[in-house]
């Protein structure tokens, strides 16, 4: 039986809000939103709470609407292991990529149809008439003329997507656009990802941003990212820190969990490192970061080395492929010669505590000499905001909507092609041995997302398209 779950986010605490700058931009946009939305209630559904960059956009929207009094709500679907197969399937042919390269024939049809009716159902049990329900990604397309019926205002974002359309991209579409037939208006996060059989009906572009508050990217001291990083096992050294950390409710806690590492021996706090944090995905390109590491950066830097953090991969609903990637990338590091090998470690972050997770992953971007995003094609890529927000230097594929974000030579490098590892390799050499390039590539990183890649940004643009929803003002079909 598929059960729609509810997830319930904590609200931040009026001490916290009134002091910081961002958030009466941020209260500003929310207040008008409540006015606008007069009784209704705004609905998000995806298809997980954690381990994507949806979760975290839904998790800062909760936190801070729910100052304002405003009634926004998330829900997160259910299927079984076949629909979040033929999910992903969607998402890697979306992206241009042909992943597992299986069907979506009849059959899947039948899988898909079947799960997000059922979960369909259940939302349709709890909403109002007059509601406003954004559905997130390909999982929940299928969902859109059940809830319109029921009489809600339905609008469909869609995270990913590719800037060429090739035959996969138009395969994805191919199946999902009959099921979008009755939704009111859409929400891309580049222009290149809309596919032409929607031109003629409401899009807007809204580009993705970070929430500064959330324990990820909350502000923490040095000694406390020391700490955080030995506490959970992932660094030795000495520090006079304590492993704290700060929730969205304002409240102080304590990392005390450790996570999973596969390393040869301890990583010093000392030595730089490369990070890249992003969940076990394929088009994530894992394993070329560490093949491009072990090849070209390892023997001409010696002291220097390698982080690849991600979620648990037995911990995201949602993706079935990330066991798989992971044992990848282990067959890999274990393939490389051991001198090289024992300065690759791989980090899996625990799934029991989403916010302490969340605090080792702050600390590690923190900790980071380059942080690296290599991906092979990418939706937008929350990862390099949050570490432009540190004041890392990036070295990233200039693919999707990491272009977007950074202005290639001035706040950090955008890679031409991501499946070259020797200029991948040349790229993270060079910023290594010019440290006055990484503060001035850092410094203007941090600057970049404070002006462009903050939440009220996102949140004024979001709410513009509920307001022109329920005035009447969209777009014609």
């Amino acid at each position: 039986m598929t059960r729609l779950r509810t997830v319930r986010v904590p609200t931040m605490p009026i001490e916290r809000r009134e002091e910081m700058t961002e958030w009466s931009r941020i209260d500003e946009v929310n207040r008008h939103a409540e006015t606008m939305l007069h009784g209704r209630t705004l609905w998000n559904v995806n298809s997980t709470a954690v381990g994507g960059g949806v979760a975290e956009l839904l998790t800062a929207a909760l936190a801070q609407s729910g100052a304002t009094g405003m009634d926004e709500r998330w829900a997160v679907i259910e299927g079984n292991q076949d629909f979040f197969t033929l999910t992903k399937r969607l998402h890697h042919r979306l992206h241009g990529s042909a992943g597992d390269g299986g069907p979506l024939g009849p059959e899947e049809q039948e899988v898909y149809e079947q799960v997000t009716r059922d979960n369909a159902r259940e939302l349709v049990a709890q909403i109002k008439h007059g509601d406003v329900v954004v559905l997130h990604d390909p999982q929940t397309a299928g969902m859109a003329s059940l809830v319109a019926r029921a009489g809600a205002h339905v609008i469909w974002r869609a995270h990913i997507g590719a800037d060429v359309e090739n035959e996969h991209v138009r395969d994805a579409w191919g199946f999902l656009l009959p099921y979008l037939v009755d939704v009111e208006a859409f929400v891309f996060s580049r222009w290149s990802y809309v596919p032409p059989q929607l031109t003629d009906r409401d899009v807007t572009v809204i580009q993705p941003a970070i929430d500064i508050f959330v324990e990820k990217n909350v502000a923490m001291d040095d000694v406390d990212v020391a700490a955080v990083l030995v506490t959970s096992g992932i660094a030795t050294g000495e520090t006079d820190g304590a492993p704290v950390f700060v929730h969205q409710d304002w409240s102080i806690d304590v990392v005390s969990r450790t996570a999973a590492i596969e390393q040869d021996e301890p990583l010093p706090l000392e030595d730089p490192i490369v990070l890249q944090v992003s969940r076990w995905d394929p088009l994530k390109d894992m394993t070329g970061v560490l093949q491009g590491f072990a090849d070209h950066v390892a023997p001409v830097i010696p002291g220097v080395r390698l982080v690849l953090a991600g979620p648990d991969p037995s911990s995201v609903s949602d993706d079935p492929e990330g066991a798989a990637v992971f044992a990848a990338v282990q067959a890999a590091r274990m393939a490389l010669d051991p001198d090289i090998r024992r300065r690759i470690h791989l980090v899996s972050l625990p799934a029991t505590d989403r916010s302490e997770s969340a605090a080792m992953v702050n600390a590690l971007q923190r900790h980071a000499t380059i942080i690296v995003q290599k991906s092979l094609a990418e939706g937008f890529g929350l990862t390099v905001s949050e570490g432009m927000w540190k004041a890392r230097a990036l070295v990233a594929s200039g693919v999707g909507g990491i272009q977007d974000q950074i202005d290639d030579g001035v706040s950090g490098i955008l890679l031409p092609d991501p499946t070259d590892l020797a200029a991948y390799g040349a790229a993270l050499v060079d910023l290594l041995q010019d440290p006055d390039r990484l503060r001035k590539l850092g410094a203007a990183a941090h600057e970049r997302v404070r002006t462009q890649f903050l939440t009220s940004r996102l949140l004024r643009q979001e709410f513009a398209v509920v307001e022109r929803l329920l005035t009447g003002a969209l777009e014609p079909r």
